[in-house]
């Protein structure tokens, strides 16, 4: 099933994707990858969020994580005339140390490629979360639906930095949804199934 959303979006947004939807998301995600994960983890950790609720989690990272959606992506650099440059998606597992402690603190989406832990996957399921596949191999054709892209922190990672961009249909399949379905595997069985 075809669907248009707006992101950020709500819990109750999530519940309703289904692994397998195609989804078309318009408003404001955030590019992140492995160094800035690493860096959002390590300042959980270090003031203790990962083990008191109570820290209001907005105020120690550069962004509030809390209903936002998390954009695995490096771009290249943009030419001339262009918002970013080429804006694929990278291996998600990359950022699997990281993303439950991240979902637990508020991250709401993510958007990758290939398959996530069992950790991750629990997590989603605990956080009513999901995770959405982005088509790899596509970076130039993506990076024409991110029509605004700015810095907003860890600029010294260069192309790992995080990134606010609003976008436009921005193109995505829901791979594990809030319940734990997971098209990965149910792609396969349904293969399976029909030799």
């Amino acid at each position: 099933m075809n669907k248009n959303i707006t992101v950020p979006f709500t819990k109750e947004e999530v519940v309703n994707l289904k692994a397998g939807d195609y989804v078309y998301l318009s408003g404001t995600i955030y590019s992140a990858r492995d160094a800035a994960h690493k860096r959002l983890y390590d300042t959980l950790i270090e003031k203790g969020a990962d083990k008191d609720a109570s820290i209001d989690v907005a105020t120690i990272l550069p962004l509030d994580i809390k209903g936002n959606t998390f954009y695995y992506l490096g771009p290249t650099p943009a030419k001339e005339g262009q918002v970013i440059g080429s804006a694929g998606p990278t291996t998600s597992s990359r950022m699997d140390k990281y993303t439950p402690l991240l979902l637990d603190k508020g991250l709401i989406g993510m958007i990758g490629k290939g398959k996530r832990s069992k950790e991750v996957i629990d997590a989603i399921v605990r956080n009513k979360a999901v995770y959405f596949a982005a088509v790899g191999g596509a970076g130039a054709l993506l990076s024409k639906c991110i029509k605004e892209s700015e810095v907003i922190a860890y600029d010294d990672l260069g192309t790992e930095a995080i990134r606010k961009m609003r976008v436009e249909n921005f193109p995505v399949i829901v791979v594990i949804d809030s319940e734990g379905n997971n098209l990965y595997e149910t792609a396969v069985a349904d293969y399976l199934n029909k030799k």
